[in-house]
């Protein structure tokens, strides 16, 4: 940004500003918003501030450590956020029009229905008229940054520059990213259900294991890109001319009748997505290797003794589910909800136990709050911001 655009200010006038904004949240008298437009607060360290809806048009936080921070509802417009740390922030519906934010961090913060379009800042100036304020890369840009698990669902991205942005495994849904240049950009795991990206460029991006269902392509690069393993919309199953509901039906008939009625079934590389019900469901030895169950409700499934290797349980909600002595080599659990969750030993009786194997599996951005890992194995298991308060890892098996 042009320096002579920008204002310092002293630490002690920023506490009043902060002080008379936290008054003003909690509606006491004499409190009022902050408006740190235009301020230079080049290396600021304020994690877990409150902003939201504060004033920060064309400010510069270049380098500020803002983790935790929240600026919901703030306007952030021409704002100079460039390697600045917003890891874990809020950002929901905040207006970040014009807004700089190359190499950024913002690993799991939350930009929900934030405005990310380009945009600048005009002043009026006597000798020469009207003069745009500019960063010294273009506005508009996320270049560089690390978005990785973070929640831009609804966002406005129109024309935003994101070139070897990462996104890996980002909620990106609803968001309107028509003719954004995302170039070299990582979507690896990305939810794009009902994103628009019509006329993106994504020359030499990668969506492997990323989530098309509903999205808009038209004009968009696809071929220049790495797809492998990409999820489109999920069609009906039929095995053998059986629904595959029935063959659920008949393998929850054998767990429940100790094996005298219905059949054990093998479902390996099964897209699951439209079954009708899996919550609370007595599926016990179910063998579904490669199988595909991304964001169902499996809220207190029992799924002892199971076999799901290399299964695709993103953003699944396995809250309370039974997973003692399952097999999860491999398997892709990111962002899944596990909280509660069983991922103990299954006891056979006579001393014999069969652990829980998350050998190599993915748990990047996971909620296991107060899960039960005991005698887990858990070798070159991915684990990067997973929620573990509460956790059991007794005699967990950890590389």
């Amino acid at each position: 940004m042009s320096a002579a655009t920008l204002q310092p200010l002293d630490p002690s006038s920023l506490r009043e500003i902060l002080d008379l904004h936290t008054m003003f949240k909690a509606r006491k008298a004499g409190g009022r918003l902050a408006n740190l437009a235009y301020i230079d607060l080049t290396d600021i360290k304020l994690e877990g501030i409150d902003l939201s809806d504060a004033n920060l048009t064309g400010a510069r936080l270049y380098g500020a450590s803002l983790r935790d921070a929240n600026f919901m509802r703030a306007n952030l417009f021409g704002c100079d956020l460039r390697n600045a740390d917003l890891r874990f922030a809020r950002l929901d519906r905040a207006d970040l029009r014009g807004a700089c934010l190359r190499g950024a961090n913002l690993t799991a913060a939350s930009l929900l229905g934030a405005d990310l379009r380009e945009g600048q800042i005009a002043f009026k100036d006597d000798k020469q008229g009207y003069r745009l304020m500019k960063h010294e890369r273009r506005p508009g840009e996320l270049d560089y940054a690390i978005l990785s698990g973070a929640d831009l669902s609804g966002a406005k991205m129109t024309g935003t520059m994101a070139v070897s942005t990462d996104f890996r495994d980002a909620n990106l849904s609803g968001a309107i990213m028509s003719h954004a240049k995302l170039r070299k950009a990582n979507l690896d795991g990305a939810m794009l259900k009902g994103t628009d990206l019509s006329g993106a460029d994504v020359t030499g991006a990668t969506l492997r294991d990323a989530v098309m269902e509903g999205t808009a392509t038209n004009g968009c690069n696809l071929r220049e890109a790495d797809t492998t393993g990409m999820l489109d919309a999920p069609i009906s199953v039929f095995i053998d001319d059986m629904p595959l509901d029935d063959l659920l039906g008949e393998h929850e008939t054998w767990v429940k009748t100790g094996g005298a009625g219905g059949a054990r079934q093998t479902l390996h590389g099964i897209d699951f997505r439209l079954v009708r019900r899996l919550s609370r469901r007595t599926l016990s030895t179910l063998s579904a290797e490669t199988s595909v169950f991304f964001g169902m409700d499996m809220q207190g499934i029992e799924l002892q003794g199971a076999n799901l290797a290399g299964a695709d349980l993103r953003r699944c909600d396995l809250r309370g589910a039974d997973l003692r002595g399952t097999k999860l080599m491999g398997a892709k659990l990111a962002h899944a909800q596990l909280e509660g969750a069983k991922l103990g030993p299954l006891d056979l009786g006579g001393g014999r136990l069969i652990r829980t194997d998350l050998t190599r599996a993915t748990l990047s951005h996971a909620d296991l709050t107060n899960a039960d890992l005991t005698r887990a194995r858990m070798i070159e298991t991915q684990t990067d911001n997973m929620r573990d308060k509460g956790c059991n890892y007794t005699l967990t098996e950890r590389e």
